[in-house]
């Protein structure tokens, strides 16, 4: 019983975050941006410590090589929050492009089959996203990030809310 209330509560708080995001699109993108920078500097600094803890090796030459890298990124994102915007809308498009492509590719050999036309679909979707937020930048940028996380808060908020209003057999 208090799964349910649990569940019921972070989904009612998912989906209010996700309608605060809705409304402001930008301010939700600069968070999401921050909060990306901040997390690839604690990750960074994870990293390059855990490199110092082992022996001199390549390995611990790579950690800490890339711990830097994400103490650099995370720093970059976090000074220039403008350009750290632009920067992972640029990601996302590329990723939707690659994503979309490779569904495409992956439904071809499920042709005669009840999944081709759900994954091309997908596949096509995703694609064509990609396209439009690459064809929107840099000026899409301000609206892309904060918009995508409004969406999932909010699909998020909706299925934590239905599974702590679902009943479970037996109950």
């Amino acid at each position: 019983m208090p799964n349910k209330i649990v569940f019921f509560i972070a989904g009612a708080i998912c989906l209010l975050g996700g309608l605060v995001a809705l409304f402001n699109p930008l301010a939700a993108s600069f968070t999401a941006e921050q909060i990306a920078g901040w997390l690839f500097i604690f990750a960074g600094a994870i990293q390059a410590f855990a490199s110092f803890q082992e022996r001199w090796s390549v390995r611990a030459w790579l950690t800490g090589l890339l711990g830097a890298l994400g103490i650099l990124v995370g720093v970059s994102l976090v000074a220039r929050p403008l350009e750290g915007i632009i920067a992972l809308t640029w990601l996302v498009a590329i990723f939707f492009v690659v994503s979309g492509a490779a569904k495409v590719m992956l439904s071809w050999p499920l042709r005669g089959t009840q999944f081709f036309w759900i994954l091309l679909g997908s596949g096509a979707l995703s694609a064509i996203l990609g396209i439009l937020i690459l064809a929107g930048l840099p000026a899409s940028a301000g609206i892309v990030l904060g918009t995508m996380l409004a969406i999932d808060l909010i699909s998020s908020g909706v299925a934590l809310i239905g599974l702590g209003l679902a009943k479970r057999p037996g109950t």
